[in-house]
């Protein structure tokens, strides 16, 4: 049919792609799935024998493509579709066949695909963990291999394929049930068996497998299948498994001997050798392995690699702890490296590696002196001059342990030896910090922080072992600190800690570092008073806290209550920074400043609120104290500004506080107007008429701030007489409000209101303007007449402003006005004490 038609030429398409590799192997399974499917489906009642062929092809080859791909459970349908075809076949060939001879025929003919359906089906079984049914498939295999012989080599790699495959899944009894079965299949036909090396293959695996599963409980079945597979094909690693099993069943060190007897007469590589002598010393069997070992330079006299013999054996004496005898063998060594016997390089820098790890152990007990020992043979593989970064790092370690043993002078002559070698290493920078301290000489220490500061800045370019990652900087930075401090050196110390600060990452190690930094500058200021030390403290350790601070949100190790324990810390310390500079202005400013910036990452409670409030007004009362001093124009315009800014920010936190609790007896509301007030009337600011809007609209503002108001309104630069002269008449009429009137600020009140309005020397005034002047001394007189307390010297003062006010209306010819003025004055006269009759 058509259908029929189309599926095969997909079928045909898939195979002829496949080939040309324009199709992979999922995508042809799948082609071949579809092909597959749809000749199955055009199959009538009654196929013909091609047609029954192909199809058991076709399922065959289905079946292990999904096999093939790792989906097995895809491929049971169309192997069972292959089985059921296969049996069709044969009914149809023996409904037709004529005599015995056909059916025997038929027969073979229809076995060979039976078995190759029978072999995938326990692929399938297998991959699916179906050992029941792959056992029941191979066994059917395993029973026509007598009519087919030629078969026998390929189930004989099944079966070890499947003994592969259960023993990486770890079912080591099924492994050894597969791996038996291949073995035995092989043995089945000698002519078309899978040959002795294939045999010995899958014993040393059975082998292995009994190794694996349980050594004490099969280690005779492990054994025998060790034996037979070297009986088979000699092969060192059979000889080598042979020696494992033994030492895992504790075998005596006879039966040993004898399996390694064996393979003594057989052609083994070097390595196998030191493999095999490696194996038994780590398994404690000395005399054995040391026996073994002294045998088998015989066996490779003219070989290169010899001195890998020699190492051995001195890890194993050091291994076990036979010093002297490893000492000797090292000497050995030296000798034939200076009498043409050299070893290869591979092998001279594991010498290196055995030497430099025993040192190190001895340093790390305190055994200064074999440490250096051992670094001497080091350095005897190095001829003089030779500049190597090894060399250069051996005489560091052993100037370290020259250090130990207080012999300074070889120290440095370590240290110079390492400079030669490897000049711009931080390590050797380092070794020369250590003996600059332990010497006191604190210039050449702080210049060997400085190198390693610069070195720790940029990647190392070194491309050996010694290669400098990004937090050896930090660590030996951090370690020269502690070390300066150990030897009471500040400066130094000093020095370490702001490199460090500079390079650390992990937050808590640089908040750690800031704070003894901190510490340190703050007890030097303390004993030097030293105004750069401060600087250094304010721009650089604060600022890198703050820094740090913010960038700390991104670190997960770096909790929120580490940051707020943090920030804590440095803006307490920044504020009593500010207190303890009071007599430095702008450090004082920026030290508050500072503060509130830090207590930014504190919760805003209200005690945090109150210290951010009080550093703002703190700091904009410096900026304004400053701007009173003699300064340019252009900065006293900058400080009123800034000023401003941090009154802006004050006052948006004082609106927050001030929802916490009761303040009325607190001054931030009137100092906040006072500075405000001061910084826009000296900036000129548009918007002072705004603010005292605001401030004329208030019913309890208090006298003192009025007049301060008044005061500031004509400080120059700002000169406002208007405001000035409003707030001293409100200030006035609070005045007259008070029960009992304080007739001393009263007088000083009223002073400055008569000043203003009626300045000195002017003789032309405005009859309105001396109506209103007029008033202020009948408001005068009244307090004079009612209290005794007026001070004589401003009644004296009133007298003499009305006195000369009607002269210079005399000299104008206003002699009413002149009469008028003179007569308050005179009206004064009466209320004077001691002065009176001077006056008179």
């Amino acid at each position: 049919t058509q259908v029929e038609e189309g599926a095969i030429s997909l079928w045909n398409w898939a195979v002829t792609k496949h080939m040309g590799s324009v199709v992979n192997d999922e995508q042809r399974a799948k082609l071949r799935f579809v092909a597959c499917r749809l000749v199955c489906l055009c199959e009538g009642s009654d196929p013909l024998e091609g047609t029954i062929r192909r199809q058991i092809l076709m399922c065959m080859k289905t079946g292990k493509g999904w096999i093939d791909i790792g989906k097995a459970d895809l491929a049971d349908g169309f192997l069972e579709i292959a089985m059921s075809s296969i049996e069709k076949l044969y009914a149809k060939l023996l409904k037709g066949s004529d005599g015995e001879a056909d059916i025997d025929v038929h027969k073979a003919d229809v076995e060979k695909n039976l078995f190759k359906v029978l072999s995938y089906q326990a692929e399938s079984a297998v991959a699916q963990g179906d050992f029941q049914k792959a056992v029941m498939c191979v066994q059917r295999c395993k029973d026509m291999l007598m009519k087919l012989p030629k078969e026998t080599c390929y189930l004989s790699i099944l079966c070890y394929n499947f003994g592969v495959e259960t023993y990486e899944w770890k079912r080591y009894e099924q492994s050894s049930f597969w791996l038996s079965q291949s073995y035995d299949i092989g043995k089945m036909d000698m002519k078309y068996c899978v040959g002795k090396e294939m045999q010995a293959k899958v014993l040393r695996l059975l082998a292995t497998t009994y190794f694996k599963w349980d050594c004490n409980l099969y280690l005779d079945k492990a054994l025998k299948a060790i034996s037979l597979a070297n009986q088979e094909n000699l092969h060192p690693a059979g000889f080598f498994l042979k020696v494992k099993i033994l030492l895992k069943s504790g075998a005596s060190d006879e039966d040993i001997n004898s399996a390694v007897a064996e393979f003594l007469h057989h052609e083994m590589s070097l390595d196998f050798c030191l493999n095999t002598a490696k194996l038994l010393l780590e398994h404690g069997r000395e005399s054995v392995g040391f026996d073994f070992l002294k045998s088998v330079p015989e066996r490779f006299e003219s070989s290169p690699d010899l001195g890998k013999i020699t190492l051995l054996h001195i890890e194993f004496l050091l291994h076990n702890k036979r010093e002297l005898l490893a000492k000797q063998k090292v000497e050995e060594i030296i000798i034939g490296h200076y009498t043409g016997k050299q070893l290869l390089p591979e092998a001279l820098n594991r010498l290196h590696i055995i030497l430099w790890d025993r040192a190190a152990k001895h340093y790390e007990a305190k055994s200064y002196s074999e440490a250096l020992h051992w670094y001497s043979y080091s350095v005897s593989f190095y001829t003089p001059g030779q500049i190597d970064q090894n060399l250069a790092k051996l005489q560091r370690n052993m100037a370290s342990c020259y250090l130990h043993l207080k012999q300074v002078d070889k120290a440095k002559e370590a240290v110079k030896e390492a400079e030669r070698c490897d000049p711009n290493s931080i390590f050797t920078k380092f070794s020369v910090y250590k003996i600059a301290v332990m010497e006191k000489d604190t210039d050449k220490a702080v210049e060997a922080v400085i190198e390693m500061g610069k070195l720790a800045e940029k990647p190392s370019q070194h491309e050996d072992k010694l290669r400098v990652d990004e937090n050896t900087g930090t660590n030996l930075l951090s370690l020269a600190a502690q070390i300066a401090l150990e030897n009471e050196q500040q400066v130094v110390a000093i020095k370490a800690l702001e490199y460090l600060s500079e390079h650390l990452q992990d937050c808590q190690q640089l908040f750690a570092a800031l704070k003894c930094l901190v510490r340190l500058m703050l007890s030097k200021v303390m004993a030097e008073n030293e105004e750069k030390s401060v600087s250094y403290v304010l721009n650089n350790t604060f600022s890198a806290a703050h820094k740090r601070l913010a960038e700390s949100f991104t670190e997960e190790k770096f909790t929120g209550d580490m940051r707020i324990f943090e920030a804590h810390w440095f803006r307490k310390v920044a504020w009593n920074l500010a207190v303890q500079f009071g007599n430095c202005p702008e450090k004082m400013r920026d030290f508050f400043l500072l503060s509130f910036k830090l207590s930014q990452f504190c919760p805003s409670d209200k005690a945090v609120l109150i210290a951010q409030k009080t550093c703002l007004l703190m700091a904009a009362a410096v900026d304004l104290e400053m701007g009173r001093q003699e300064v340019t124009p252009s900065e006293q315009t900058e400080l009123l500004t800034q000023a401003l800014q941090h009154l802006q920010a004050c006052k948006e936190i004082w609106k927050v506080l001030k929802l916490t609790g009761d303040f009325v007896k607190d001054p931030t509301d009137t100092l906040l107007l006072l500075y405000e007030f001061e910084a826009r009337s000296k900036l000129n600011d548009p918007k002072l008429y705004n603010l005292m809007e605001s401030v004329w609209e208030q019913p309890q503002i208090e006298v003192k701030t009025l007049e301060i108001i008044a005061s500031l309104a004509m400080e120059s630069p700002a000169r406002y007489p208007v405001l000035c002269k409003k707030a001293l008449k409100s200030a006035l009429n609070l005045h007259r409000k008070q029960t009992v009137i304080d007739a001393v600020k009263f007088s000083k009140c009223l002073h400055s209101l008569i000043n203003l309005s009626l300045p000195t020397g002017l003789t032309d005034l405005d009859a309105c303007v001396l109506q209103e002047v007029w008033d202020y001394f009948e408001d005068a007189l009244s307090v004079v007449n009612s209290t005794d307390a007026y001070p004589e010297m401003e009644i004296l003062w009133l007298m003499t402003r009305a006195w000369n006010t009607g002269i210079f209306q005399y000299t104008v010819g206003k002699y009413k006005e002149a009469e008028q003025w003179c007569g308050l004055g005179m009206r004064f006269l009466n209320h004077l004490g001691s002065l009176k009759k001077s006056y008179e």
